[in-house]
């Protein structure tokens, strides 16, 4: 065979084999056998090693590299992955219906889906071509395992079908199968190697792992259940799954359109008791409101979207002894009582300890020593103790008593009108508040200093290196490469990275300090009233209560920090070192010439990027939709449009409007 018989065969294998994958991988439909199957990948392989020139990286013969990975890069989600709000029974589902029948202004139609449980994945295609893949992460960045996930051959490597958005993303869960996970650990324990604690485990685990040989052997699977882009092909998330289904992704045929509230009750109820015959593990359902232009309309909160919530099961519950109860200290303070348990196992895992959450709990629950105990999951991950067999307690037993002295260093505790919880005053002496302090202040989310983390940090406390987490800008490499653990090459990054930590955003640098009550939403909507620390340190709790978002806690805690001398110590020494403690003033709306207006964003743009594009709007008193309705005001319309979003757009009699003439609108050309 010479080379140009060559390239159409290579061509016409990859297509044949992509097929037969898609139909066992996918469809579960083989049409060929293993061993025909083999004879196609095998010539494939004989034929792009003849003719190197052809070789593809999206090949099926490329599915599974042979380089190590040396490490995961992190990167940024372009939407969010946030997690789902819960609820555990009928009521609270209710709840979440009316709110959004409230929203929609009459009755809406829901899509209900399984809710695997396993490694969330967001894939990026471009052009049909997978790109990338993140794992979840913390929502906002995760780690790039897209090497790993290209051995799964339930997921494409490219897309043939002729109508799909120049880029996408597709969200699903990686799964490990039962029947493969207890093959994997009866291989483990006979090698005498500790065993996966459950499927989602071994998934999750396997993911991570350097060898990209190893995780194909581990036979993990994918299954979608979220179509995002700039440019979808419909306007509701049921035939979008159905449109990616087309283009040859695994989505489960278990997925419903619900058009009533009782349709909803009855796929949980079904699926309740049907969850025990399918081969992959679900811990509940997931409800979403089908309109994309609804989902719009409710928005999200700070940590999930208001258009979905999960219902869970009811967790699995067993029985076991209460053998003492310790008190641990959190960073801010709060002090929180521990259940220290008989090792009872549970949902995948062995128990030995138990949240209680407070003192009103252990009331509540009038708990004794050595009282027979039940523990469930909550939410199937943290432990909970949720009653107590009182009819076995022994006459004699002793009650437990809340503390009244801190147990690390022995000031007495205080509890806040309308707080249920203790917490120890003394934070500036107090050694776990003070670890927990400078644990925060490093973490991604906060200022974001690699190399360090809770054994470092207390390492280097134990050591009287750092007090606080201003000390860490004094720190030297010196002083580093010595200590057990570390090294040159350690202490080096460890260096390197608070010396870059200076550049970190200035909510974020809020966020850092610790105060309480104030989290990553609170910080920013504080930096974005408050231009610069000085501002904020000056602010009395009615200036503070007149933002939205603070109410008079949250207020008074600033307050309170900022009275502290030692904090504007702290404050004046992350000054010195070139923290951004302020943000440059600048007006968030540059005019109100888009005021009331809903624009859609649709095509390929010269002069500025879609993100650009975005920013312009808003700053110009713009609302930016998804999703084209009879609301949609214009579509701000590039190169390549699509054209289910012209065909929209064309139906609802919607203008479009290039890229100049929007330029000249807002008067940026």
């Amino acid at each position: 065979m010479d080379r140009s018989e060559a390239k159409p065969r290579i061509e016409r294998l990859r297509k044949e084999i992509e097929e037969h994958d898609h139909r066992y991988y996918v469809l579960n439909q083989p049409v060929i056998s293993d061993f025909e199957y083999d004879l196609l990948l095998n010539e494939l392989d004989a034929l792009e090693k003849k003719f190197p020139e052809f070789i593809d990286q999206n090949s099926p013969t490329r599915r599974v590299g042979s380089d190590l990975i040396e490490e995961f890069r992190q990167s940024e989600h372009k939407y969010p992955m946030l997690s789902l709000s819960n609820s555990y029974n009928e009521n609270e589902l209710k709840d979440f219906h009316n709110k959004v029948v409230k929203a929609a202004g009459r009755e809406a139609e829901y899509v209900c889906e399984l809710k695997f449980d396993g490694a969330s994945i967001s894939l990026t295609y471009r052009n049909g071509i997978l790109v990338r893949a993140l794992t979840r992460g913390d929502g906002t960045k995760g780690d790039d395992v897209t090497q790993n996930v290209r051995t799964i051959r339930s997921i494409p490597l490219r897309i043939n079908s002729g109508r799909i958005p120049d880029e996408f993303i597709m969200r699903g869960e990686i799964l490990m199968p039962r029947a493969v996970f207890n093959k994997l650990n009866e291989e483990r324990i006979k090698s005498e190697i500790t065993p996966f604690a459950n499927p989602r485990n071994a998934a999750a685990g396997t993911l991570k792992l350097l060898d990209p040989q190893t995780v194909a052997s581990r036979k993990l699977d994918c299954i979608f259940y979220f179509l995002l882009s700039d440019d979808l092909p419909h306007d509701n998330h049921y035939d979008n799954l159905m449109e990616a289904a087309r283009w040859g992704f695994r989505i489960p045929d278990s997925i419903r359109l619900c058009r009533t509230f009782n349709e909803v009750i009855q796929y949980i109820k079904f699926w309740e008791s049907e969850r025990r015959n399918l081969p992959f593990d679900i811990d509940g359902v997931v409800i979403k409101a089908n309109s994309l232009y609804l989902q719009e309309e409710l928005g999200f909160t700070a940590k999930s979207p208001r258009w979905a919530i999960a219902y869970k099961y009811k967790a699995e519950q067993v029985s076991t002894r209460l053998l003492s109860v310790s008190f641990q200290v959190g960073r801010t303070g709060t002090v929180t009582p521990v259940a220290n348990l008989e090792p009872v196992f549970l949902a995948g895992s062995t128990v030995k300890r138990a949240t209680l959450h407070n003192a009103d709990q252990i009331a509540l629950l009038d708990l004794h020593i050595n009282d027979m105990v039940y523990v469930e999951k909550g939410g199937e991950i943290i432990p909970k103790i949720v009653g107590v067999d009182h009819s076995s307690r022994n006459e004699n037993s002793k009650e437990i008593v809340f503390i009244s002295s801190c147990p690390e260093c022995g000031t007495p505790l205080l509890r806040n009108e309308g707080e249920a919880n203790h917490f120890c005053p003394n934070y500036l002496h107090c050694p776990p508040q003070i670890k927990g302090r400078i644990i925060h202040f490093i973490s991604r989310k906060a200022m974001d200093i690699d190399g360090l983390g809770e054994e470092t940090v207390d390492l280097l406390y134990s050591r009287n290196l750092i007090s606080n987490f201003a000390d860490l800008y004094d720190l030297r490499k010196e002083q580093l490469i010595p200590l057990e653990r570390l090294g040159e090459k350690s202490a080096d990054n460890i260096i390197r990275s608070i010396k870059k930590s200076v550049e970190t955003p200035y909510h974020r640098v809020l966020f850092a300090l610790g105060i309480r009550h104030v989290g990553e939403t609170v910080a920013k909507t504080i930096a974005h009233t408050f231009r610069s620390v000085d501002d904020l340190i000056n602010a009395d709790t009615e200036k503070l209560t007149g933002i939205r978002e603070i109410g008079p806690k949250i207020a008074s805690s600033i307050v309170s920090f900022f009275a502290d001398e030692d904090n504007i110590q702290l404050i004046n020494r992350l000054k010195a070192v070139g923290i951004r403690l302020s943000e440059e003033a600048e007006t968030v709306t540059k005019s109100n010439i888009l005021d009331g207006k809903t624009i859609v964003i649709s095509g390929v743009f010269q002069k500025h990027s879609r993100d650009e594009y975005k920013y312009l709007i808003e700053k110009n008193g713009g609302k930016i939709s998804s999703s084209i309705s009879r609301s949609t005001s214009f579509i701000l319309a590039g190169e390549n449009m699509g054209p289910s979003k012209k065909e929209k757009a064309e139906e609802y009699g919607i203008a479009l409007m290039n890229e100049t003439d929007f330029l000249k609108l807002i008067g940026e050309e």
